[in-house]
């Protein structure tokens, strides 16, 4: 079986001394392809970099380059055409991560809310799908998104709203993304819910590393070598096989993030 991570972070410090040996672990256990996400200009930036410097051996990476919510009290127009230059690099399939984070306001809710609309502006001029990363405040970022107005698609990555926020956003036309949290048991039924409930073709399954890692590694880095963990549970969960989600879930990030492989046959 093979699988893709859509969303890791293998730009974050914790990957800095073995990111490309992460890429080899991954392959070793069937993830084809790993997409890394940016969510500051300097990690998008190193996410882009990564593209070329990958290891030939290992999962193929793509990237994403954004300005996550955290990060948004340093949002502005020079910052807005950095971050256009960026997304017109090779290998770079996504605008993400963006949106509103309403938990640890690290950034003023003005300043995400600028933020995220005008990064929406760019991915709908780019053509490029959007991941989205939505804490407490799912109401809020989908009137974002019906406000714009524009035709945009995407992926509410990590969701950990419950099947009604779900639903509104499987509405909208976005995809939904589950991590290992989907594992985490009892703290996870809500999450369960709604990898057990979303449409098949609408699911994107996705490491988050280094963060969330899934039992039974809990308090280890998390590492995109881990998602048929992930993938296993979710299985679980629907009763369906894991051949079969792994084929569909594979076509479904090929497909929205119209990555250069070839799609899976049958279900």
């Amino acid at each position: 079986m093979e699988w893709i991570d859509s969303h890791a972070h293998l730009n974050h410090e914790q990957f800095a001394e073995d990111w490309q040996d992460a890429l080899r672990r991954a392959k070793a256990v069937g993830v084809i392809a790993v997409i890394n996400i940016g969510y500051d200009l300097p990690s998008s930036e190193r996410a882009v970099r990564q593209v070329g410097e990958a290891p030939t051996d290992g999962a193929k990476l793509f990237a994403a380059v954004a300005v996550h919510p955290h990060a948004a009290r340093g949002w502005s127009d020079e910052v807005a055409e950095r971050l256009r230059k960026l997304a017109k690099q090779k290998g770079v399939v996504a605008i993400g991560e963006i949106g509103l984070d309403f938990h640890y306001h690290f950034s003023p809710p003005e300043a995400q809310y600028r933020a995220f609309t005008e990064q929406l502006e760019l991915a709908w001029q780019l053509r490029l799908p959007v991941i989205l990363h939505i804490r407490e405040a799912y109401p809020e970022a989908l009137e974002v998104v019906r406000r714009f107005g524009k035709p945009v698609r995407g992926v509410a990555h990590c969701f950990t709203g419950n099947w009604g926020d779900a639903q509104a956003w499987l509405a909208m036309g976005f995809s939904i993304g589950i991590t290992g949290i989907v594992t985490f048991g009892r703290k996870a039924e809500a999450v369960s819910e709604v990898a057990t409930k979303v449409p098949l073709e609408r699911l994107l399954l996705e490491t988050d590393a280094p963060y969330l890692t899934p039992h039974p590694h809990r308090g280890k880095r998390n590492e995109p070598a881990f998602l048929p963990l992930i993938a296993q549970k979710i299985a679980q969960c629907r009763s369906v096989p894991l051949e079969r989600l792994a084929a569909i879930t594979m076509r479904n990030t090929i497909s929205l993030f119209d990555l250069p492989l070839a799609a899976p046959e049958g279900s």
